[in-house]
């Protein structure tokens, strides 16, 4: 995990294996993959966050990234979230893009938080388990 997210960021920069290891061991925690993408959630009371999406440079626009994104709602919801919220580069026009696609709207902005790069706060309702999303 940590050679994938570490080929898909500079910003925010790549997570290490014991970071990665460090989220994993969190019991809310939980990890969506297939080849070439890899996803890290957690869900605390009725939220979800999305810790983190990468997908390979060479695996992108290939749905993964959109795949993996539903799986994360799906999954959130069984959890029990009824809400899920992200951080992403403000410059990260691809990420921003699928996001939107996928129903999330902007919460706010969080000035200089990645290495000196805005990040924006996405949030978006979750349908209830069961539930077409």
């Amino acid at each position: 995990m940590a050679a994938l997210h570490a080929a898909c960021f500079s910003v925010p920069r790549p997570w290490s294996e014991a970071e990665f290891a460090t989220y994993l061991a969190e019991p809310a925690a939980f990890v969506l993959s297939e080849p070439g993408g890899v996803l890290v959630g957690r869900v605390a009371a009725d939220e979800a966050e999305l810790l983190t999406l990468a997908v390979a440079p060479d695996a992108r626009r290939a749905g993964i990234g959109g795949r993996l994104l539903a799986r994360f709602l799906a999954e959130a919801g069984a959890r029990g979230a009824v809400a899920a919220f992200l951080e992403v580069a403000a410059v990260n026009g691809a990420a921003i893009a699928l996001y939107q696609r996928a129903g999330f709207t902007e919460r706010g902005r969080r000035r200089g938080y990645f290495a000196g790069k805005d990040a924006l706060v996405l949030f978006r309702a979750i349908a209830h388990p069961g539930a077409e999303i």
